[in-house]
């Protein structure tokens, strides 16, 4: 669902309150991990975490006036959703995540290419988001993101 707010903070707002707690805590986890340089915005109607044009000019391929993005939350219908591109870039990052999952949550993982989907609120596995934040720094972020964009 694709949000209007003006910041995240707003964002969060608007949230119903079964939701807001959840993804206030989600946020904080991925501002109290993110390694320095990605930068909090709103992109595409949701909270990113993105690689500004001042660290990466080029900016993202698809439209080179967007910075390049890292880090998606989002308040959808029927589960909290956090997308993180260094998953879908990354298969060893992947398989780490898939891997660590079961010992984090007993929420059973529902996955798409970089989207992880909670449906049940009180189990998203905050510990483990807040390493898979913390495993990928800007620089890393823009190497893998420059290798796979070679290989097209």
């Amino acid at each position: 669902m694709i949000s209007g707010a003006p910041n995240v903070d707003s964002y969060i707002s608007r949230l119903s309150p079964e939701r807001r707690e959840a993804v206030k805590n989600l946020r904080e986890t991925i501002v109290n991990n993110l390694p320095p340089g990605f930068r909090e915005t709103m992109a595409y109607g949701m909270p990113a975490y993105v690689v500004p044009h001042e660290l990466y000019p080029p900016g993202y391929h698809c439209d080179r006036k967007q910075p390049l993005p890292f880090l998606n939350f989002a308040s959808q219908k029927n589960f909290i959703a956090l997308y993180h591109m260094g998953l879908y870039a990354n298969p060893a990052l992947l398989a780490w995540f898939t891997g660590e999952y079961p010992k984090y949550t007993t929420g059973k993982l529902d996955m798409g290419k970089s989207c992880i989907r909670f449906k049940k609120p009180e189990l998203i596995p905050f510990d483990l988001v807040a390493e898979l934040v913390r495993k990928v720094t800007v620089d890393e972020w823009i190497h893998q993101y420059e290798s796979n964009l070679a290989k097209k």
